[in-house]
């Protein structure tokens, strides 16, 4: 059955739309409120980037272990719900004038946890709801999605901070997740009974995940690559707001706007996947695609208020279409080969791993940019990020034959 006529599928599809733009206008927003109305320094940008991601070190492990041993929807439900609740209280912290920068930290760490269970539970469940047959047009799908949001959600959180102020487009985000749980509430789909472990516990669960991750000389240089890809990317992203707002001298109109050509490029990424695999294999996609696009980012730093502008929305582009092919072909292929009992595991062993590292550059990020400079720091993390291809490339994906070794 086509996804396009698949029900279910359609409503996880558009809830996921409706979180993804509500996600990429917080994304925007908070940070545009922090530099604007608190007047953050470079160090405090990066605590408040660490924040938003350090969940995925603190339970990204007992993460995976709570979504096997649940049902994946009731999950996300909770999830959503959670990230709607925290959002809405800074707009009215707003109001009421005594939002602090503190609050935003807070907020972004607890959204971020509640985000860790939700990314975790949705990467599970796609295989039990479409098949796994299925799962690279579900993924495209999905990711496109996320590539339109990127798009057009910091061009609206530009537009909205410039207007009204960027705490009142916080209140898009928190409505984007409540949307989102309408949408999976009336998903009808039975999900199948969690799979209770031969030797429950929580140690020994993590283990066993870490085991099939870690064991798997493919799925190691995956997270390698992704890992060192995020920690770099994570460096250059704590200091790319104030390049773009101080250095360069933009109104956070236009930085929305220029922020929103990685969407573009992302959207790109999304409706070429499929002709990247039928060129050249899922497996090579996955090398290829960074190879190709992410040396492109060192352009970002070149960018001045001026034609040189244009360096920017290439590097960003660029840098947003490999990793968007490259992340749907990484995905489908973690997927299509993990037993179900190890879905939760294996997603969250890998996400503590490559979504954990993004904290951590982007805490190194703000200490660099206070020290070398802004430039420099966007400079070397974009450098840098391009080299964590290299994981994939040296290793067994190169062989077809050799790719579940």
């Amino acid at each position: 059955m086509s996804l396009w006529s698949h029900r279910d599928f359609r409503l996880l599809w558009a809830g996921d739309t409706v979180s993804q733009f509500g996600s990429t206008i917080g994304r925007t927003v908070l940070p545009l409120l922090a530099v604007g109305a608190l007047a953050a320094t470079p160090f405090e940008m990066g605590v408040l980037s660490a924040a938003g991601t350090a969940a995925f070190l603190l339970i990204g492990l007992p993460a995976g272990v709570w979504v096997d041993r649940l049902r994946r929807r009731p999950v996300m439900l909770v999830a959503d719900f959670t990230r709607a609740a925290l959002l809405l209280s800074v707009p009215l912290a707003w109001w009421l004038g005594v939002l602090t920068l503190a609050q935003l930290v807070v907020v972004a760490l607890l959204v971020g946890a509640a985000t860790v269970m939700f990314d975790v539970a949705y990467q599970s469940y796609l295989p039990s709801l479409v098949g796994r047959e299925q799962l690279v047009d579900g993924n495209s799908k999905l990711e496109a999605s996320r590539a339109v949001a990127e798009v057009s959600g910091p061009a609206a959180a530009g537009g909205v901070a410039q207007l009204v102020g960027a705490a009142i487009g916080v209140l898009a985000t928190a409505v984007g997740y409540l949307v989102s749980a309408l949408f999976l509430l009336r998903i009808r789909t039975e999900e199948p009974p969690p799979r209770q472990p031969d030797k429950p516990g929580l140690v020994h669960e993590i283990a066993e995940g870490l085991r099939f991750v870690f064991g798997h000389r493919s799925l190691r240089a995956i997270v390698g690559c992704t890992g060192t890809a995020n920690f770099f990317g994570g460096m250059a992203a704590a200091v790319l707001v104030l390049f773009l707002v101080r250095e360069l001298g933009l109104s956070e109109g236009v930085v929305g706007l220029v922020l929103s050509t990685a969407g573009i490029g992302g959207v790109l990424g999304a409706l070429t996947v499929n002709r990247w695999n039928a060129r050249f294999g899922q497996t090579k996609v996955i090398w290829l695609s960074g190879l190709v696009t992410w040396p492109l980012g060192v352009l970002v730093p070149l960018g001045a208020a001026d034609w040189r502008i244009v360096f920017v929305l290439i590097g960003e582009a660029a840098v947003a279409y490999g990793a968007t092919v490259y992340n749907i072909a990484q995905v489908s292929y973690r997927q299509s080969l993990c037993p179900d009992h190890l879905l939760g595991r294996m997603n969250a062993s890998i996400r503590f791993v490559v979504w954990g590292s993004m904290p951590l550059g982007a805490l190194v990020g703000g200490v660099l940019g206070g020290g070398i400079g802004i430039t420099a720091t966007l400079a070397l993390g974009m450098a840098l990020q391009a080299t964590s291809v290299l994981w994939v490339v040296l290793s067994p994906l190169r062989k077809p034959d050799a790719v579940t070794a």
